[in-house]
């Protein structure tokens, strides 16, 4: 038999989001921690990007703090 379709609140949703973007853990890796599928949680990463107004491009901000982690990891990986 079919297995039933959970149901998740809003409230499961926002924190499963919110550990996404506060701790940088990759969307596959938060999904195993919380026993929900990567794609389900993606889709509401995906819904919270698109209600905020971002259209997924980065933001210059974020652009210049990616070069600088770069920049850092190389200087890391010499050592």
């Amino acid at each position: 038999m079919a297995e039933s379709r959970r149901k998740f609140d809003q409230e499961f949703k926002d924190g499963a989001v919110r550990l996404v973007r506060e701790t940088g853990k990759p969307i596959a890796q938060v999904a195993r921690e919380l026993g929900i599928h990567d794609g389900t949680l993606g889709n509401w990463v995906n819904a919270e990007r698109r209600r905020e107004g971002g259209n997924g491009a980065v933001s210059e901000d974020e652009r210049a703090e990616l070069a600088r982690l770069r920049r850092e990891n190389a200087e890391l990986r010499m050592r």
